[in-house]
C-alpha cells in the first residue's frame, strides 16, 4: 500500500529534458499569480476568447479550437465518442498510438488496428490499401503524429491526403509531443481533430488540453447516436459560440500562463519555431548516431524526443541519477518495461534551444564516459 511522502520546500531546482512536462519561461510562471476572478466573469470571456483565437493564428487554421482543463488523454478518449457509431481503425506503432486502441475498446467500440513494431512509422500507402480492403467502413482513423514512446514521427499529412478520398471516415491525429515544436498544416491535410498537452512543445505548466476540430468533425457528432459530455465538441463550441467562455470551470491560473506564453509564440511564429525545434533535434541525432544509434526507422525520427538504443549497454538509471545529482539536467528512460533499458530519451522540445540541448549531452558524456 502506497504510504504518504511528505512534500518538502527544498527540492534542488531541476532542468527537464523529458518528453514533457519541460522548462517554462519565469514571466509565464509569474501569470499565474494574478488574483482569481469568476469563470462566468466578462474578464474570463476576454481571457479564454483571447488563448482560443490566438492559438487559431498560431497554429494557422480556420477550424475550431476547443481549450479544456484536463489532459490530451481527455480528446483521445472523447473524439472516439464523439465520432465513432461502430467501427474505427487505430494505426498502432507505439505506447500511445496502443493506448488509443485501448481506450476505443473499453468504450465498446469495434476497434480495427493496423499494426506495426515498435520503432516503425505508419505507411500511408498501408492505410490505403486497408481502406480499399474494407470499402472504407470505418469511422474515422486514428494515428499518433509523434509516438514518443520510440521516438517516431508518423507522416500525419500523407495519411490525412489518402483520408481525404473517404469523405465519410474522419481522420484524428493524437499530437500530444510535437504540436507547437513540428509544424503541421492541418487545414491542407484534412485532419478533422488533432489535440495537444499544452506541457510538451507549447512549454506551459501541465493542465490543459488543446484540441483542434473540424466543421465535418462537428457534424459527424451532431448526427451521432452518443457523444462526449465533457470533452463533446458541440457542447464546446456552441457554449464559446453563445458564451465566450467554456462550459465547464476551467484552470484559470493556467489559462493565464498560456495566454502570457501564446504571445511568446505568436512572436516567434510556428515557422520559426519549428525550424528552431528542427535544428535541436538534428544536433541530438548526430550525437546520438556518434555515440549510441537512434531507435526509430531511418527517416521517420521525432522533431521533438529522441528516443536512443542504448548500443553502449551503459547503465540508464544510474546514468539519469548522476546527470540530475551532479549537474541537475533530467533526462528520461526508455517507455515502459519494453524500452526502459534498451534506450533512453531526450526531450528537445518549448524552450529548448542548441546550446541548451548541448549542455545535457555534454553532461551525458560525461558521466558515461564516451
Amino acid at each position: 500500500m502506497t504510504q504518504k511522502r511528505e512534500y518538502r520546500d527544498d527540492y534542488p531546482e531541476k532542468t527537464l529534458y523529458i518528453p514533457g512536462p519541460t522548462e517554462v519561461r519565469e514571466d509565464v510562471i509569474e501569470a499565474m499569480c494574478e488574483p482569481m476572478f469568476g469563470h462566468r466573469m466578462d474578464q474570463m470571456t476576454d481571457l479564454y476568447t483571447t488563448i482560443v483565437e490566438d492559438t487559431k493564428t498560431f497554429l494557422g487554421t480556420d477550424n475550431d479550437v476547443i481549450v479544456l482543463t484536463g489532459s490530451g488523454t481527455e480528446f483521445m478518449e472523447s473524439s472516439v465518442l464523439n465520432l465513432v457509431d461502430e467501427n474505427v481503425l487505430v494505426t498502432t506503432c507505439g505506447s500511445f498510438s496502443e493506448r488509443q486502441a485501448n481506450v476505443a475498446e473499453r468504450l465498446g467500440k469495434n476497434v480495427d488496428t493496423l499494426e506495426y513494431d515498435w520503432g516503425e512509422a505508419v505507411k500511408p500507402e498501408d492505410v490505403r490499401e486497408h481502406l480499399e480492403a474494407t470499402d472504407g467502413e470505418y469511422d474515422a482513423v486514428t494515428c499518433v503524429m509523434n509516438e514518443s514512446s520510440t521516438g517516431v514521427r508518423n507522416p500525419i499529412e500523407d495519411i490525412g491526403d489518402v483520408l481525404k478520398e473517404y469523405p465519410d471516415t474522419r481522420f484524428v491525429v493524437d499530437a500530444v509531443s510535437a504540436l507547437g515544436g513540428d509544424y503541421v498544416d492541418i487545414d491542407a491535410h484534412g485532419i478533422d481533430v488533432i489535440f495537444t498537452s499544452v506541457q510538451k512543445a507549447f512549454a506551459m505548466p501541465p493542465g490543459l488540453a488543446v484540441c483542434v476540430v473540424s466543421d465535418d468533425a462537428y457534424d459527424q457528432e451532431v448526427e451521432s447516436d452518443s457523444a462526449s459530455w465533457y470533452g463533446g465538441f458541440q457542447r464546446s463550441l456552441d457554449y464559446y459560440d453563445r458564451k465566450g467562455q467554456t462550459h465547464s470551470t476551467p484552470a484559470i491560473p493556467v489559462m493565464l500562463a498560456y495566454r502570457q506564453q501564446m504571445k511568446h509564440m505568436l512572436d516567434e511564429t510556428h515557422e520559426a519555431r519549428d525550424q528552431r525545434h528542427r535544428e535541436m533535434a538534428e544536433y541530438t541525432r548526430d550525437w546520438a548516431r556518434e555515440h549510441f544509434a537512434m531507435f526509430p526507422e531511418d527517416g521517420y525520427e521525432s522533431q521533438t524526443v529522441a528516443c536512443i538504443e542504448n548500443t553502449q549497454d551503459i547503465d540508464v538509471a544510474a546514468t539519469i541519477e548522476q546527470v540530475s545529482e551532479e549537474y541537475d539536467m533530467v533526462f528520461s528512460n526508455g517507455y515502459g518495461s519494453q524500452l526502459g533499458e534498451r534506450t533512453f530519451r531526450i526531450g528537445h522540445m518549448g524552450e529548448h534551444d542548441l546550446d541548451s540541448i548541448k549542455r545535457l549531452t555534454d553532461a551525458i558524456e560525461d558521466v558515461a564516459g564516451l
